[in-house]
């Protein structure tokens, strides 16, 4: 598959960036898991953006967080979303792989913790995440703390 990929920090995102990614994450957090939240938490500032496009369409983001924004001890990968348009693909595999690197690129290599949802555990400890936590509900979701070490 033919992706472009684009990582930034916030404040080096096109306005169209911008809204690509809020889009992408509205659409799938809010309308598609029927998660009332709070996405604009006052991170997306601190944080760098790992974009993922297919043409000239965003297909996948996730952020990339510093350590101690999110957690004290590790750096960290969030909002880490897939368009429901090309799920089955790869594109999940891809995003978090480059994640992986774009952490330890720009934050240097150590752990890294993940606020995952239950039903992909599986997924993220194919990357070599363990889980770390007990189970919690955020958002009316099953969520636990994974950690890469």
């Amino acid at each position: 598959m033919n992706l472009s990929k684009i990582c930034k920090a916030f404040d080096a995102l096109t306005v169209q960036e911008l809204y690509d990614l809020l889009r992408l994450r509205s659409e799938v957090f809010v309308v598609e898991q029927n998660c009332v939240f709070l996405d604009l938490d006052n991170k997306d500032q601190l944080c760098h953006h790992l974009l993922l496009y297919k043409e000239n369409e965003l297909v996948a983001t996730a952020r990339l967080l510093p350590q101690g924004l999110s957690y004290p001890d590790a750096t960290s990968i969030g909002r880490i979303v897939t368009s429901p348009a090309v799920r089955g693909t790869g594109v999940g595999k891809i995003l978090v792989d480059l994640a992986i690197e774009a952490c330890y690129s720009l934050y240097g290599k150590g752990p890294i913790k993940i606020g995952a949802q239950l039903y992909a555990k599986k997924f993220y400890e194919t990357f070599g995440f363990l889980q770390s936590g007990d189970v919690y509900d955020e958002d009316g979701i099953d969520h636990i703390e994974m950690t890469k070490p």
